[in-house]
């Protein structure tokens, strides 16, 4: 007999697998101590009132800490009001968890497979078992627990507050967006280091250099010094007068290669601040929007749909680098109202602009 015409071994393999069944079903100390039952709804309870107290730190953090100009007093109001949402959404997240694990109803539960259409008695039997759940939750039912449904309740209406009412608090306080079309800048006022404001001399800009600039006198201002920051920063780099496409009507807005833009990228305000130096390329790096320094600061990639504004620049007698004027278009994000370009800066007529 050939070993393919040899039989099969008979290994006593089954021919289908059988039914492990279920394991045995280990009772939660909660399941069958009174004791730990109680104790285990005080402490989902106490995870609510955790969540209810955060709400109340970031609603009082936002109204009672009063914001100034200084960089240390928005720390500190933000750091209250991020204690206070991070409480009130894991005080919620942890009541939760802790209910479901302790107190509600774990026993297995097997549902055999069947038609795509159940039958009346399993849509029946379904609906049972909500209603036995909603029970051994304590929602509803004998034991219901009316400590745990209040508690978290309230939780669950009272957290959201906490995100809402700092983020709403000041909308609709100022809605006149000609503050955006216009910046620190003026004529003769000079360039900056920033964060120092030490004025910067024509000879300290070398070819491939970049320096971060501030208007003159940012830095002494007693009040909106950050949003004034936030909207006059400017990027000065030296390129190779030879590399330089001077742009029509901006023939004096440079000086022998030294180019001055707005740091606020037009996409959505992102700091542009990454310099290639090889190919005179400004990446924005929140949405890769790339600006070409060489060619008036044109889009060569990404979202951004404008230019960089670019700051016209002179020096002084003092060999110092100065303003010639304002923008003279808006800078950062384009938005539904463009203010038209003038010769001498920005005028109050609009016109409508696409993103």
């Amino acid at each position: 007999m050939s070993t393919v015409d040899k039989p099969a071994e008979d290994h006593g393999a089954p021919e289908a697998f059988e039914d492990p069944g279920l394991p045995y079903h280990r009772p939660r100390r909660a399941d069958v101590d009174e004791k730990a039952e109680k104790r285990a709804e005080r402490q989902v309870a106490a995870l609510f009132g955790i969540s209810i107290v955060g709400t109340v730190v970031a609603i009082g953090a936002y109204f009672a800490i009063d914001m100034s100009e200084e960089i240390d007093s928005i720390r500190f109001a933000n750091m209250a009001i991020g204690i206070g949402i991070f409480l009130a959404m894991i005080g919620i997240g942890l009541g939760a968890i802790h209910w479901a694990k302790t107190l509600m109803r774990d026993h297995e539960m097997v549902e055999e497979r069947h038609e795509l259409r159940s039958s009346d008695e399993s849509r029946e039997g379904a609906i049972q078992n909500l209603k036995d759940g909603a029970a051994d939750s304590g929602i509803s039912g004998i034991k219901r627990r009316g400590l745990l449904v209040g508690t978290g309740v309230a939780a669950l209406l009272a957290a959201p507050l906490a995100i809402l009412v700092p983020q709403l608090g000041n909308m609709g306080a100022d809605w006149n967006t000609k503050k955006f079309a216009h910046t620190m800048w003026r004529k003769g006022m000079r360039l900056t280091r920033d964060p120092d404001g030490t004025p910067i001399k024509a000879a300290d800009v070398t070819i491939g250099s970049a320096f971060h600039v501030i208007p003159d006198g940012l830095i002494d201002l007693e009040s909106h010094m950050i949003e004034e920051k936030a909207k006059a920063v400017v990027l000065l780099i030296r390129l190779d007068p030879r590399d330089l496409k001077v742009q029509e009507g901006r023939e004096d807005w440079s000086f022998d290669g030294i180019v001055a833009y707005s740091k606020i990228c037009t996409h959505v305000g992102c700091p542009v601040a990454l310099y290639e130096q090889q190919t005179h390329h400004l990446l924005c790096p929140c949405h890769q929007s790339t600006f070409d320094v060489a060619d008036g600061a044109k889009v060569v990639f990404g979202p951004a749909k404008r230019p960089l504004p670019q700051l016209p620049i002179a020096v002084d007698d003092e060999g110092y680098i100065i303003a010639q004027s304002d923008f003279h278009e808006p800078i950062g994000p384009s938005y539904w109202t463009r203010l038209k370009n003038t010769s001498d800066g920005l005028s109050d007529s609009t016109e409508e602009s696409s993103h």
